[in-house]
This record gives C-alpha cells, sequence and structure tokens, in this order.
C-alpha cells in the first residue's frame, strides 16, 4: 500500500491518467457495471472516475491500494448517479449482453449460458451482500479493505460474505431443482 502511494503521488507527472485506465480501467468498470447494470452508464461512470482521480490525485493518502481508491470512487460516483433526479424520474430496462464474439461453437455457448445464469443470481442478491460478494470474489480485494471500501467493520463485511454466500448456494439449489423438473 506504502509503494502505491509513493509510486503516485512522489512523482505526479509520471502517473498518467492512461498508466490509471490501462492497469485498473476494466475493474472499474466491471464494478460500476455490477453496481448499475447498464453498458453506457458504466461507461460514463468510468470516464468520470478517471478523471476524478486524475485531478484529485494529491488526496490519496496511501491508506489503501491505489485499485481500492479507484472503486471507492467508482462507488461513490454510482451511487450518486443512482441518487440524481434523473435516474428517480426514468425506470431503467434491464440490460444488454454483448453479442458472443463466435457463437459457431456450442461449447461456447453453453459456457456462456452458465455464466449468465450465474450473474443473474448474483444480482438478484440484495446489493449489500452482492458488492461484497463480487469485492471479495472477484476482485480478490482483503476483508480490511472492503470494510475501507464500503465505511462498514470487518465484522459486518464477514457477516454479509457469509450471507450472500448462503444466499448463492439456495440460489443454485433452487435453480438445480427447477432443471430437474
Amino acid at each position: 500500500m506504502a509503494q502505491d502511494y509513493l509510486k503516485y503521488v512522489s512523482n505526479m507527472q509520471s502517473a498518467s491518467l492512461r498508466d490509471l485506465m490501462r492497469e485498473h480501467g476494466q475493474d472499474v468498470w466491471n464494478y460500476a457495471f455490477l453496481l448499475t447494470k447498464n453498458h453506457h452508464v458504466s461507461d460514463d461512470i468510468a470516464q468520470e472516475v478517471f478523471l476524478q482521480a486524475f485531478l484529485h490525485i494529491s488526496s490519496f493518502r496511501g491508506q489503501s491500494s491505489v485499485r481500492t481508491w479507484l472503486l471507492s470512487i467508482t462507488r461513490n460516483t454510482a451511487y450518486n448517479y443512482r441518487k440524481s433526479a434523473f435516474i428517480r424520474k426514468v425506470t431503467l430496462l434491464g440490460f444488454l449482453y454483448p453479442a458472443p464474439s463466435s457463437p459457431s461453437a456450442e461449447e461456447q455457448y453453453m459456457n456462456r449460458a452458465y455464466t449468465d445464469s450465474i450473474w443473474l443470481l448474483v444480482l438478484k442478491l440484495a446489493p449489500k451482500y452482492r458488492e461484497v460478494l463480487i469485492l471479495d470474489a472477484q476482485y480478490e480485494l482483503p476483508l480490511a479493505e472492503i470494510a475501507i471500501l464500503l465505511r462498514i467493520s470487518i465484522g459486518t463485511v464477514k457477516s454479509r460474505l457469509h450471507r450472500a454466500r448462503a444466499k448463492m448456494r439456495t440460489y443454485l439449489e433452487e435453480a438445480e431443482n427447477d432443471g430437474r423438473s
């Protein structure tokens, strides 16, 4: 963590926006999508996150990794978007998946269908459980960093993670039982 701080703050000229985006862009976009369930909004949020990070990199104190700091900015930006008057007045209808690049192979189709079904189950979780599960499983953040990012105690992170996993087990069992019927 201290190395990230020194790397990005001690020599501001070398910490370019392009470097930040190259290293953390996909994580930021994925997290924004997790929170908004909208491709276009996630694009806008990711751009805003990197602009804010670049403009305010001097406020990065090194108490967490740069990745955690960027995910924190992503979370705040996404929540601000969801609170905005526009989002309260407009009902967003679902979200789209990109078209598969090579749909000719049956195995690719089955893998994609399975992955999509798992993500649909994850998206059914309450936001507080979904968020902690993704930060743990997808981003592999330590519990302490998840607690910092979400501004909750480590005990709350553990509790939410346990409940999220239990709920996912239930969802998977229900899906398996429905498939047998």
